[in-house]
């Protein structure tokens, strides 16, 4: 590249692979690579490690671990939990204006509804009831409703208690998804699993290998397979088990959840000096969400540790990534699936965001390899090509 330092600020994209995971996947790559669907003993052998790496996921996650279905990844949890609940109880489908793309883009294809959400990009408790009521009137039903427990593009918390005594309150037959694909590492899980009826997880977010994710889906729920073939996952997930990548998932897991407190405290001061740096040396930056700003539901709530999202007006972000790439700093405009777009997010639309700011969108986002080093480069290179990109103009 041509640089001399290089400061990885994308974890929301994906995080490195944990030391801990490389090395439980490892024999499975090698010597231990029996199908665990098999009969014979080496087929045993692979079985009873899914078993236990189930188990672990399971208590990692505070489910049963017959709850607990691997999947590909985070977006086919989410099209298995929308479409699944959509196909088998038929009925109307809703999320909010800021979910991923694996989500919102299921709910426009069934012609579903979508909520508006407040300017920190959570969902609006008084709109979701009006939705929910106004799908009532007509008569319809509501099959899921799924609401993301942190957005993957500013970080913001989205109060899930709350929006289940919505949900419960108005559609109480509904499924209750969540998108938790970016909680792992910096929230108590098992308090959104407890609320809802299924949920999805994503490895790669957590320090596990990429094509791996998670769907809890509590008992008593039942949607309709995405996967229909070898009847693995208790038949809700057909497919030969990926036993390297689950075992790699349980490890980062178990990892993350006992350096969560620690980790969020050491990448949450990080995070409050690098935006406090580049705010004191940038005129025109919008913190785009600030943890004291108060949600829709009147309480206040914060964002995650490992998110930074700032808007510089009169800049695209386009040219600030390159010229950030070209100083060493690995960072993002929104989400990984969305890069390249020239058009503002769907999410900053949806907040409200002036397109003066919004055009110049920067996702920085760190995880349990951020340093302090990372931190100061990558100040110094966003306050150097701000103002270069604006000299230019």
């Amino acid at each position: 590249m041509g640089v001399g330092r290089l400061a990885y600020l994308d974890h929301a994209a994906t995080t490195p692979m944990r030391a801990s995971a490389i090395a439980a996947m490892t024999p499975y790559l090698a010597d231990q690579y029996a199908n665990p669907s098999g009969s014979h003993r080496f087929s045993r052998l692979a079985r009873t490690a899914v078993d236990e790496a189930r188990d672990d996921i399971a208590d990692a996650l505070g489910c049963k671990p017959g709850e607990v279905v691997f999947t590909s990844g985070g977006t086919e949890a989410d099209n298995a939990a929308i479409f699944g609940a959509a196909r088998r109880h038929g009925g109307v489908t809703i999320c909010s204006a800021a979910e991923h793309h694996a989500v919102l883009h299921c709910v426009e294809h069934l012609g579903g509804e979508v909520v508006a959400v407040d300017r920190r990009g959570v969902i609006d408790l008084v709109a979701l009831q009006q939705t929910l009521e106004r799908v009532a009137s007509r008569g319809e039903h509501v099959a899921v409703v799924s609401v993301m427990a942190v957005n993957n593009e500013v970080g913001s918390i989205t109060p899930m208690r709350d929006v289940a005594r919505v949900v419960r309150g108005a559609a109480k037959n509904a499924v209750f998804h969540t998108d938790a694909v970016q909680a792992a590492c910096w929230l108590d899980v098992r308090d959104i699993v407890t609320v809802t009826d299924a949920a999805s997880f994503s490895a790669h977010k957590f320090g596990g290998p990429k094509g791996m994710g998670i769907m809890v889906v509590k008992s008593g729920v039942v949607l309709e397979p995405l996967i229909m073939g070898g009847g693995q996952e208790r038949d809700r997930r057909s497919g030969t088990s990926n036993v390297a990548g689950i075992v790699a998932t349980a490890a980062a897991l178990r990892e993350t959840v006992e350096k969560r407190q620690a980790e969020s405290a050491r990448v949450g001061a990080l995070r409050k000096a690098l935006i406090s740096a580049i705010c004191a040396k940038v005129p025109d930056v919008l913190d785009t969400v600030s943890a004291t700003t108060t949600s829709s539901s009147g309480e206040s709530s914060s964002t995650v540790p490992g998110v930074a999202h700032l808007c510089f007006a009169d800049v695209e972000s386009e040219a600030l990534l390159f010229l950030l790439d070209e100083a060493g700093v690995c960072a993002s405009a929104a989400s990984a699936c969305a890069s390249g777009a020239m058009e503002p997010s769907h999410v900053l639309r949806a907040m409200g965001v002036e397109p003066r700011f919004a055009m110049g969108a920067l996702r920085l986002s760190f995880g349990h390899t951020t340093t302090e080093d990372d931190i100061t480069h990558a100040v110094s290179a966003i306050v150097s090509s701000v103002s270069r990109l604006r000299t230019k103009q």
